[in-house]
């Protein structure tokens, strides 16, 4: 089978790396890739959001299977585009329709989804340009802490958490007068102050039958110990060792059915990931948001666990017979270091040449923001590199991630050197 990744991150490369373990593909493709990528499937220089240009890629390689990794080409519709396409309608595509994506293209709209079906979450109030006036009386009227988010897509980077109201209502000024953040800040949410520990749980459903997917934490700040500015994902660990198997019995019952019978109600045939990101609150879940497609970096802890056949996962999805799938997860500890470019998230600097070192049979190498020029292998993003270990306990395995991590070298290269460190008073609780 000929399989197209779309996407250039360190998701992308997790599935790649997944995928081409497969005895049932044949060539891999990725669009546009990175270095990592490169080493194990052939990179196309295409857009994501070139639809056209991946047509033509797809017929002329005779590709059976679209894997999508990112939010755009969803919220912007590929998935229509391809159901709607005669000579593109039989080619198996990953990733819901405009309509499903909207759960994470529109915060608004998810919000509206989850309390139309019961599903816990924070309540909130929604404010445009012209209710400026409405929410800084709403924030001067309110107690913090203030959740202040964007409600379409802003690269993890769109929502500003503070207890000081005159902050609050002047990021509240930024986004909706300054475009703080471009269009997706034409609407914002305030939303009520959840507290607990955060993690992520990740779906695979055909429409009707699903899977759940080793769940994760990551780690979104820039600085240690969580402060700092929002980051795309310094770092994740999976499993999640307060997330016992009463929890995830809760998040099943009270948020992935409904979630999932919800949108069978809306009529949307929803096939793809769906990542909801979780608040524990004294041992109940509340939905902090709905992401359309997987995690970065949490990709990266998830699909080094995962025994079974990812193609065959992909291929029961898009026949809708995931319910003839049994997942097979490694018991291992994941923990991935996201390694980052000095000025990170605000400015900072491409092209500088890397040193990576060799893993070895207990750590994998998930490049993200990383391109090759002539041989040398050169940051290109953010968000660099992703080093991810695996051992029996979680110590060992944030060890082995922190090792590696050590070892990459690149001018003014950053990393958090508590990725997994609070979770460890969870562990044999």
């Amino acid at each position: 089978m000929n399989i197209l990744i779309l996407g250039s991150g360190g998701r992308e490369h997790a599935f790649a790396w997944k995928i081409a373990q497969s005895p049932k593909r044949t060539r891999l493709f990725v669009a546009p890739g990175n270095a990592g990528t490169a080493g194990i499937a052939t990179n196309v220089n295409l857009s994501v959001n070139d639809f056209e240009g991946i047509k033509k890629l797809v017929l002329d390689q005779q590709i059976e299977l679209v894997v999508v990794g990112p939010e755009d080409p969803l919220v912007n519709g590929i998935v229509d585009f391809f159901r709607n396409d005669r000579a593109l309608k039989k080619v198996k595509i990953i990733g819901p329709d405009a309509a499903g994506a909207q759960l994470e293209g529109s915060k608004d709209f998810s919000k509206a989804f989850m309390n139309k079906y019961g599903i816990p979450t924070a309540f909130s109030h929604t404010f445009t340009p012209e209710t400026l006036a409405e929410g800084l009386k709403y924030i001067s009227e309110n107690p913090g802490p203030y959740v202040l988010k964007a409600d379409g897509l802003a690269a993890g980077k769109g929502v500003i958490i503070t207890a000081d109201p005159s902050e609050a209502q002047q990021t509240l000024k930024d986004m909706l007068e300054g475009g703080k953040f471009g269009k997706a800040g034409s609407k914002v949410l305030i939303e009520q102050f959840l507290k607990g520990i955060e993690l992520s749980v990740f779906v695979l459903t055909d429409g009707t039958h699903y899977l759940l997917l080793p769940e994760a934490k990551d780690y979104k700040r820039i600085g240690e110990g969580d402060t700092g500015l929002n980051t795309g994902g310094m770092g994740a660990v999976s499993p999640v060792p307060f997330a016992d198997a009463a929890f995830l019995a809760k998040v099943e019952e009270r948020v992935v059915i409904p979630t999932l019978k919800g949108l069978q109600e809306e009529g949307i045939h929803y096939v793809g990931f769906l990542f909801i990101g979780l608040m524990n609150d004294g041992g109940d879940p509340y939905v902090i948001e709905y992401n359309v497609r997987m995690g970065d970096p949490e990709t990266e802890v998830v699909m080094p666990r995962i025994k079974t056949d990812l193609v065959r996962i992909f291929n029961a999805a898009a026949k809708g017979t995931l319910d003839k799938i049994r997942l097979s997860v490694n018991p291992k500890y994941a923990v991935t270091s996201m390694v980052v470019a000095g000025g990170y998230p605000g400015h900072y600097k491409k092209g500088d040449v890397m040193e990576i070192p060799e893993a070895d049979k207990d750590t994998v190498i998930f490049h993200a923001g990383t391109t090759l020029l002539d041989t040398a292998t050169v940051t290109n993003g953010g968000r660099v590199i992703a080093l991810t270990g695996m051992g029996r306990t979680l110590d060992s395995a944030i060890r082995k991630s922190q090792k590696m991590a050590r070892k990459v070298k690149f001018k003014n290269r950053y990393y958090r050197k508590d990725i997994g460190q609070d979770l460890k008073e969870y562990v044999n609780k």
